[in-house]
């Protein structure tokens, strides 16, 4: 099967139910980065609701409708002004609604492929679109696409405009609305007046940026499923691990070199529980509690780098996006609506990535978290602006990874009135070698699923690793 499997059957332009009387909304110093990308693309797969899908189409639109009252940035266009400041008008100027079918896809074909199917990206409207084109595109666009035995929900957002949390909690309300709820349970928050805020302005070329990375380059993508156990047993292992070692290796020092104790009057016993207390000490001054999803990272850190098969020497990034609303004093809130976002990225050799331990991988990505506080976040903004540009999205040197999203977005939490999604799956936008995606596993508790896009002969690479293929579900 191919794109040609599918068949526009409508397009239609969705206004919000009532005007909006919010104002312009400034783009802050986490937004403008982003207008170099794809818009964000991200839906479920559903079955097939228990009624007609006309009637299916025709609630989805008065739902949209209602939904784009609670979020008129979405509704309007970006524009920028003589002084060079990009803003959301808030215009009322409608998003695209599109019904598509692809009658010979059925769910089986999504769910049974090892790799993504090529189909899936005809889910999503607006393929390849980059932010900057928010000035004369919409800034959203439904598409729901019939099945054979299921319905997919696709949504494209502009990326300069919401980050992952402002996606999903618009995700949500629109499925809130479309099973009838008179009262949104999670409002955003409109408001610019953090230091997000930026007087700086970012240069432009003329007519726009482009994506910083490669769209024709061969990827194979596909899902690696974690379950809660299995990720479990990995963050006890990346928790436990040196402390088991450095243990056993200071019994085996102390045995063989009593110059280490002069005194002469350790006892095993009155040893053991000095060098207990010592290495307590020092794991707990150096990192926090590793976390599952740090462990996990750090799993695909060194499985990806074995997989590339590069030289000791070079040196390796892995770039984790963070929330920066709670890192911030004050804090913004939570339901801030637009892009809080900061990119860390860590730093290692191939040689410390594969020649540590696991644990050493996660200690590396754990302390950079960490470490990425108030001072560090307001050190992040004050960088880019002496320097306002887009954002560097790619792989530049063979040797980065890039994670996104997050397992503790609630995808999963979008029943549009007949049940909760079977799958969530994105579009290509903004893949590359090399990125990877990070979804809540469908059946919760802390499962996760990594959407991994990589070069294909360092997919085949990963896929024969035996530490990273011992946690992933069914092997």
């Amino acid at each position: 099967m191919s794109l040609q499997s599918f068949t526009l059957l409508s397009k239609s332009t969705i206004f919000p139910s009532q005007k909006s009387n919010l104002g312009d909304l400034k783009l802050s110093v986490s937004d403008l980065p982003m207008l170099s990308c794809h818009y964000i693309q991200k839906g479920g797969l559903f079955t097939r609701p228990p009624f007609p899908i006309s009637q299916l189409v025709t609630h989805l639109k008065t739902s949209l409708s209602q939904s784009l009252t609670h979020f008129p940035p979405l509704a309007g266009r970006l524009t920028t002004d003589s002084k060079g400041y990009v803003y959301i008008t808030c215009n009322d100027a409608g998003v695209d609604f599109i019904h598509a079918s692809g009658f010979n896809i059925h769910v089986r074909d999504v769910l049974g492929s090892i790799d993504v199917p090529d189909e899936v990206k005809g889910f999503f409207a607006f393929d390849q679109k980059v932010s900057y084109e928010g000035h004369f595109s919409p800034i959203l666009a439904v598409q729901v696409t019939e099945l054979a035995d299921g319905v997919f929900i696709g949504c494209t957002v502009n990326h300069a405009v919401t980050d992952g949390t402002s996606f999903w909690n618009f995700f949500n309300t629109f499925a809130e609305v479309s099973r009838g709820v008179k009262r949104i349970s999670r409002t955003p928050d409109f408001r610019r007046d953090s230091v997000l805020i930026s007087p700086a302005v970012i240069k432009l070329p003329a007519g726009g940026p482009k994506v910083s990375f490669s769209v024709d380059a061969p990827l194979r993508e596909r899902i690696f499923s974690f379950s809660r156990e299995s990720i479990q047993k990995l963050k006890s292992k990346t928790n436990n691990q040196k402390w088991e070692l450095n243990i056993v290796e200071l019994m085996g020092k102390q045995s063989n070199d009593p110059l280490k104790f002069p005194d002469g009057k350790l006892t095993p016993l009155t040893w053991f529980r000095k060098a207990i207390s010592r290495e307590s000490n020092y794991s707990s001054n150096q990192t926090a509690e590793i976390s599952s999803f740090q462990s996990l990272c750090a799993l695909l850190w060194r499985g990806i780098t074995r997989a590339r098969k590069l030289p000791s020497c070079k040196t390796t990034t892995f770039r984790m996006a963070v929330n920066c609303r709670h890192r911030l004093e004050p804090r913004l809130e939570t339901l801030y609506f637009g892009n809080a976002i900061q990119s860390i990225p860590t730093y290692a050799s191939t040689g410390d990535v594969l020649g540590n331990d696991l644990r050493w991988c996660a200690e590396q990505l754990n302390r950079n978290v960490f470490a990425h506080d108030n001072n560090t976040v307001r050190k992040y903004i004050g960088d880019w602006e002496r320097d306002p540009r887009c954002f560097p999205l790619g792989n530049f040197d063979g040797a980065m990874i890039t994670m996104g999203s997050s397992p503790r977005f609630p995808m999963y939490e979008n029943d549009f009135g007949w049940g909760k999604p079977i799958a969530v799956r994105s579009g290509r936008a903004n893949k590359f070698d090399g990125k990877i995606s990070a979804f809540p596993g469908r059946n919760g508790g802390g499962s996760i699923d990594l959407e991994v896009a990589l070069a294909p002969e360092t997919m085949a690479a990963l896929e024969s690793d035996p530490e990273f293929m011992e946690y992933v579900l069914g092997y």
